[in-house]
């Protein structure tokens, strides 16, 4: 009875005054009736359900990340450096052969107009410290703009005219977008006499040591078919999403890439400052346009032909962070969704597959992909952001303290090990995560089912100092009114159910969830209504 009463008060509070006596508080006794006649058949047990499979997979997440964390901790105590592991030479200048001591090395820069920082990819991949005589630098251009295109060609023709191999190349359509172009660039005739291929996003800057660092461990390790570099973030003290970034993005680096490559010597290809075995990357099909994470495509491709892989945790390469909210997320969305649909795409050819072990296998598809493609986005949202602040207006459904404070607090201060300068901002992070898992699981079902956006591809232009990204997706977008540009309807709706179920609680509940709920559902708010990166104008 006293449940009912309470139910009927909720649902009063909320509901706005009627100009008619009395009947406001027959809609509220109405709403508060069906709410009693719902509950305990259909909302107790789904919400007990959901809670369950939450918790089991907060486990799966947690028992992950503790075991990254002591595979790491390993590493750093044995001094496993890659160096270490494998047969390491460094490659020197030899008299009599001159320039031919040196394999062979093509480097690509995919382009899509890219007018404050071509200037700077080309510069830096023709400094590479590699004999001239044995490197092709590929400016891979799909401009639709004909003035950047113009510039870029200049660019190229000024390096040629200091004695840099330099090509241009341009295609007539933009099929495939970047896996396209790298598939067409692979084509010419002159990449024939390449024995490696180092790919460079168009706002990556190696340094010149980048080469002579990577390449003596495929030249010397015949297994090896890629070297990954770390990136190193030139924008990241931007704002404050920037540096939310960079500690998702350090730790990537830092726990999940190293662990991959001690482990199973298997990770995905960051898409971009890494260095590929030109005959791996053609065994193992080469570039394909079938989802939107065309590197990790070809990655799981090649590993489940037996190439290893080596990531070098101390060669850094320089990139920018998407720094305006509209280019960050719609970047989630297409890191979420591709996995997600990779997954769906392979998981029986993994599975039937005789080259590796049963243990990498297990690995790829459980480790690689479920928990960390799927579970992590998924449980993320669902649990922290649905089923405990729903557990506030359905008190029959308890979340046990070990599922809803201890695991997630591990969790966050392991993920602090990526980057120890920002363990203050710990608490931002959380709830800007928390925030953007809506996007990432939202767009983790579209991968998983396969739906209209699944293939949607967005190419973020980097702009260096200038302050605006611009976004590209396969399917032309019908213009927005600005305010449809700052107002996120999603992330409202998110935010004033937390606020509602805060208010709940503060009232009648008993958890205490009112503080976690009102910081969240305000962080909601904030990034509802655009309040977070860094702004642009449109004049």
């Amino acid at each position: 009875m006293d449940q009912s009463l309470s139910s009927s008060a909720a649902a009063a509070a909320v509901l706005p005054d009627s100009s008619f006596p009395g009947a406001s508080d027959d809609i509220a006794g109405q709403i508060g009736l069906i709410w009693d006649q719902v509950k305990s058949p259909v909302i107790v047990p789904a919400l007990r359900v959901a809670a369950f499979l939450c918790l089991v997979m907060s486990v799966m997440l947690f028992a992950e990340k503790v075991y990254m964390a002591a595979v790491v901790i390993v590493v750093k105590l044995l001094g496993r450096r890659p160096e270490r592991r494998y047969k390491y030479e460094p490659l020197h200048d030899d008299v009599e052969l001159g320039g031919s001591a040196f394999p062979m090395v093509l480097v690509q820069i995919p382009m899509y107009n890219e007018k404050e920082v071509y200037k700077l990819s080309i510069g830096a991949a023709c400094g590479l410290s590699w004999p001239s005589d044995r490197i092709i630098v590929q400016v891979l251009d799909d401009s639709t703009d004909p003035v950047i295109k113009d510039l870029v060609e200049m660019e190229c023709w000024r390096w040629a005219s200091k004695g840099i191999n330099i090509k241009y190349e341009i295609r007539d359509n933009r099929n495939g977008y970047k896996a396209g172009a790298l598939k067409e660039g692979m084509k010419h005739g002159y990449v024939k006499e390449c024995d490696f291929v180092a790919i460079f996003d168009a706002d990556f800057q190696p340094e010149p040591n980048f080469l002579s660092r990577t390449i003596p461990f495929l030249l010397h390790n015949p297994e090896i078919a890629l070297v990954q570099a770390r990136w190193k973030f030139v924008n990241a003290n931007e704002c404050l999403m920037t540096r939310m970034q960079e500690m998702s993005l350090d730790y990537h680096f830092t726990v999940e890439q190293e662990v991959g490559s001690y482990t199973y010597a298997f990770f995905g290809f960051n898409g971009t400052a890494g260095v590929w075995r030109v005959s791996a990357l053609n065994e193992a099909g080469g570039w394909k346009d079938r989802t939107t994470v065309e590197d990790m495509d070809l990655a799981v491709r090649a590993s489940l032909k037996g190439w290893k892989f080596v990531y070098l945790s101390d060669l850094k390469v320089k990139n920018e962070l998407p720094s305006t909210f509209k280019a960050y997320r719609y970047q989630q969305h297409r890191w979420s969704c591709g996995p997600a649909n990779l997954f769906r795409k392979m998981l029986m050819e993994i599975i039937r597959n005789k080259k590796v072990s049963p243990l990498k296998k297990v690995h790829v598809i459980y480790n690689f992909f479920f928990v960390r493609k799927i579970v992590a986005h998924i449980v993320t949202f669902v649990f922290y952001c649905v089923v405990i602040p729903a557990t506030v207006l359905v008190p029959e459904v308890e979340i046990p303290k070990w599922g809803s404070v201890y695991i997630p607090s591990i969790i966050t201060l392991l993920n602090a090990v990526g980057t120890p300068r920002s363990v203050h901002l710990l608490v931002f992070w959380i709830l800007f995560e928390n925030v953007m898992s809506l996007h990432r699981t939202k767009a983790t079902f579209v991968g998983l089912l396969e739906t209209s956006r699944v293939n949607e591809w967005i190419v973020t232009e980097k702009l260096g100092d200038a302050f605006k990204t611009k976004i590209v997706t396969k399917a032309a977008r019908k213009p927005r009114i600005r305010i449809g540009d700052r107002l996120h309807a999603l992330e409202l709706g998110v935010g004033a159910f937390l606020f509602f179920c805060g208010c709940y609680d503060l009232a009648f509940g008993r958890n205490h969830y009112f503080i976690y709920l009102f910081l969240q559902g305000f962080a909601f708010f904030v990034v509802g209504f655009g309040y977070v990166g860094t702004f642009v104008s449109h004049t």
